[in-house]
């Protein structure tokens, strides 16, 4: 297999992290791209030039990382990363992440490319309020509260989220502020899946 990813898309982490979890790195040839670039062969093979993109053995194009990330449990060892018995609650911590992580990356884009002023616009103030009320949905959720640490797919896409919003957006000082969601958080990373994943 191939994955078209960079060292710091949020989407391409929680694909690697799978590929780790799921015991396929090995099987898998990482290709380090930019996306943004307009002659890359990212762009051959993604029309919409997005990362992460997987091209599986059988030269299937996957693209979108919780997609991806559905493919590479199926195809790998180990514990479930969508378990049935969890099913449900695995959907919506992973909806929650998904959402934080958009919202995150959005706000990251519009002041890269718009300034800081696109926070007051209409949709960046909603990015910005959607980013505090999901933290505070999170620092009292169940899963959070009741320190269910295993990696999911649900809590790896929101540690991820969480951790790009540390790494993007650290005026949010989200740890101090939600010490709850802090402590699951520091527990969820604990694995060499994340560490070598680290945001560069």
């Amino acid at each position: 297999m191939q994955l078209y990813l960079n060292a710091t898309s949020p989407y391409a982490r929680v694909a690697r992290i799978c590929l780790y979890e799921k015991k396929l790195i090995e099987r898998t040839e990482l290709c380090w791209c930019d996306p943004w670039a307009a002659d890359s062969e990212l762009l051959q093979i993604n029309p919409l030039s997005r990362i992460p993109t997987l091209v599986t053995d059988d030269g299937e194009v996957l693209t979108e990382s919780v997609l991806i990330a559905l493919y590479l449990d199926a195809q790998g060892e180990g514990p479930a990363l969508l378990a049935h018995d969890a099913l449900t609650d695995t959907l919506a911590l992973t909806g929650l992440g998904q959402g934080l992580m958009d919202a995150a990356f959005n706000v990251v884009i519009g002041r890269k490319h718009g300034g800081n002023e696109v926070d007051l616009t209409l949709l960046g103030s909603r990015r910005l309020k959607a980013i505090e009320r999901t933290l505070a949905t999170l620092n009292t959720h169940p899963s959070v509260l009741a320190g269910k640490t295993e990696r999911t797919l649900g809590s790896i896409v929101v540690a991820v989220a969480l951790a790009y919003i540390s790494f993007r957006l650290p005026a949010f000082d989200w740890p101090n502020r939600f010490p709850a969601l802090n402590t699951w958080y520091s527990e969820v990373v604990e694995s060499e899946s994340f560490d070598l994943t680290a945001f560069e």
